[in-house]
């Protein structure tokens, strides 16, 4: 067997274990690094990247089990596509709503391409800005019409420190998370 035959073999053979994961039983502490963030196992628990130090001290990362409870998907590996159409990025170890004050961010994530498209995303994101009292829906309408006027909306109501006052009745967390699913 020559080389290009057995290197073939061996990216089928990594190919079906990929997919085999992918559409099993999904468990975080097993993902690689790589594929952790915006994952959600088996058990519908969201994986999260950590870090911590080896013994040389050197920082390594490995993907852990949340408590988060996903409703309606588990075993999900969110695809790179929705990672790229919503300005994620994988290699972060923790997820913030501080994202949500790069402009560049919310206008991704409000992206017809995102929003509509990548679900799991939008669905963290939608529970992060609710816990800062913000509506995910109106903050991206407000996106749509007036970007610089959605920051100041976002800002003034208490997802970030900041002296600007602007009403934020349109901004507060007050109706039900969009159905997905």
């Amino acid at each position: 067997m020559g080389y290009s035959m057995k290197m073939s073999f061996a990216l089928f053979f990594a190919f079906c274990m990929f997919l085999q994961g992918t559409l099993g039983e999904v468990i975080c502490e097993t993902l690689p690094t790589n594929l952790c963030s915006f994952a959600i196992a088996s058990s519908g628990k969201r994986c999260v990247l950590e870090n911590y130090k080896n013994d040389q001290g050197k920082l390594e990362y490995t993907c852990k089990t949340s408590e988060v409870v996903v409703e309606r998907i588990s075993g999900y590996i969110e695809s790179d596509q929705c990672v790229n159409a919503c300005g994620v990025d994988r290699s972060f170890v923790g997820i913030s709503s501080d994202a949500f004050l790069a402009p560049q961010f919310t206008a991704r994530l409000c992206s017809p391409a995102c929003y509509q498209n990548c679900p799991n995303i939008v669905d963290l994101y939608f529970n992060l800005a609710a816990g800062e009292g913000v509506y995910l829906p109106a903050l991206c309408e407000k996106q749509k019409a007036n970007p610089r006027r959605a920051m100041l909306g976002l800002l003034s109501s208490g997802a970030a420190p900041g002296p600007v006052a602007v009403d934020s009745a349109d901004f507060v967390a007050d109706a039900p998370a969009p159905s997905f699913f």
